[in-house]
C-alpha cells in the first residue's frame, strides 16, 4: 500500500497578547473559519474559555502535544498553554501579567527560529503595562530583533497595495533627527528591497523615500537632514541597484500620481507615514517585521480595552495578518 502523502501545511503560532485586551477575543474569532495551516494559539486556556463564555462563543479548545497539531478547522482552537500570573478582567490592566505576555512572545520567536513554527502572528500588547512591571519594552519589533539577534529590523504596514515602512519606530519625535544616518538608511533600504523581492514577489521593487522636513527641507532652508543624510543614502542605494527615489515631500508623496509607480514608501518616523496608511485601511491592515530571520506579522491596532469581552472587536486585521504570513511562506 502506498504511503499517504505528507501534509506540508505550515505551522503558525498566534500570540494572544495583552490578556485584558481584545487579543483573546480576536484569537477566538479565528475559530469562525478554516485556514490552510496548523494554527496554534499561545494563551491561557482558562482565559480563552472565560472570554468565549463572555462573548457567547461555543468553541472546542485542544492542547495538542508538540508536533501533533492538525489543520485549523472551524469551531476549534489548538492552544499552546501558558498561565497568567493574576486573574484577568476584560478591560482591566494588571502589570503582574506582563511576564505572561513576554513568555508567549519569547516562546513563539524561539519556536520560529528552531523550525517548530514557520511563522508567528501577534495580537496587540500593552507596552505601558509591561513597562509598569519594570521591564523595558518599546514594542514587538524591538523585542523580536533582540531575541533573534537582528541588527536592522524594519517595521512595515500593509493595506492592500499600499506599503509603508519606517526608518525609525517607537522614538520620541525630538530623537528622530539624531537617530537618522546615511549608513542606517542604506541598510534599511537594503532590508526593505530584499523583503519586497523575496516575500512579496516583486522582482524590482520601487521605493519612494520621504524627506524628514517640510517640503523635504526646501533646498536646505528648512533643515539640512534631507540633503546631508537622506539624499546620500538614496544615491548609494541606487548605485547598488535598488530602485529608490527621494527624498520626497511627505505631504504630496501619497497622492495617486506618486503612488502609481511605487511599491513601498519609506517614512522617516512613525507618525509621518502610518496615519495615511491607517486611514486607508485601518482594521484590515497588517504590521510586518522585515529583516528578521523569521516571519512575523501583526494586527494594525492596539489592545482596545473598551472592546475586550464585548463581542464587538473586529478580527479583520488578525485575519489579514495571518493571510499575509501564509502568503510570505509561499515560494
Amino acid at each position: 500500500m502506498a504511503a499517504a502523502p505528507r501534509d506540508e501545511s505550515p505551522t503558525v503560532i498566534v500570540t494572544s497578547g495583552e490578556p485584558a485586551g481584545v487579543g483573546p477575543d480576536l484569537c477566538l474569532a479565528l475559530a469562525t473559519r478554516d485556514f490552510p495551516a496548523r494554527l496554534l494559539i499561545a494563551a491561557d486556556p482558562e482565559l480563552l474559555a472565560q472570554r468565549a463564555a463572555e462573548i457567547g462563543l461555543q468553541i472546542e479548545l485542544d492542547t495538542p502535544a508538540p508536533g501533533s497539531a492538525g489543520l485549523h478547522r472551524k469551531g476549534r482552537l489548538q492552544v499552546v498553554p501558558f498561565r497568567t500570573a493574576a486573574p484577568v478582567v476584560a478591560g482591566k490592566l494588571d502589570p503582574r501579567n506582563a511576564t505572561y505576555v513576554l513568555q508567549m512572545l519569547a516562546a513563539a520567536a524561539d519556536g520560529c527560529s528552531n523550525g517548530r513554527y514557520q511563522a508567528m502572528v501577534t495580537a496587540p500588547v500593552q507596552k505601558s503595562t509591561i513597562n509598569d512591571a519594570g521591564v523595558p519594552f518599546s514594542g514587538h519589533t524591538e523585542f523580536l530583533a533582540e531575541r533573534t539577534g537582528t541588527a536592522r529590523p524594519v517595521m512595515m504596514l500593509v493595506a492592500g497595495k499600499l506599503r509603508v515602512a519606517l526608518a525609525t519606530t517607537h522614538l520620541p519625535l525630538r530623537a528622530v533627527p539624531d537617530s537618522l544616518t546615511s549608513d542606517g538608511l542604506l541598510q534599511t533600504l537594503r532590508v526593505l528591497s530584499a523583503a519586497l523581492r523575496d516575500h512579496f514577489g516583486l522582482a524590482r521593487p520601487r521605493i519612494a523615500v520621504l524627506g524628514l522636513n517640510p517640503h523635504a527641507g526646501e533646498s536646505g532652508h528648512m533643515g539640512r537632514e534631507d540633503i546631508d543624510v537622506i539624499q546620500p543614502a538614496v544615491s548609494r542605494a541606487v548605485a547598488e541597484g535598488i530602485d529608490a527615489r527621494g527624498p520626497l515631500p511627505a505631504d504630496t508623496a501619497f497622492t495617486p500620481r506618486h503612488l502609481t509607480d511605487t511599491d513601498a514608501v519609506l517614512a522617516m518616523y512613525h507618525d509621518q507615514g502610518l496615519p495615511v496608511l491607517k486611514y486607508a485601511g485601518f482594521g484590515h491592515a497588517v504590521n510586518v517585521t522585515l529583516g528578521l530571520p523569521i516571519i512575523r506579522t501583526s494586527v494594525d491596532h492596539g489592545t482596545a480595552l473598551d472592546l475586550a469581552g464585548t463581542g464587538r472587536a473586529d478580527p479583520g486585521s488578525l485575519f489579514a495578518a495571518l493571510e499575509l504570513a501564509l502568503g510570505c511562506l509561499k515560494p
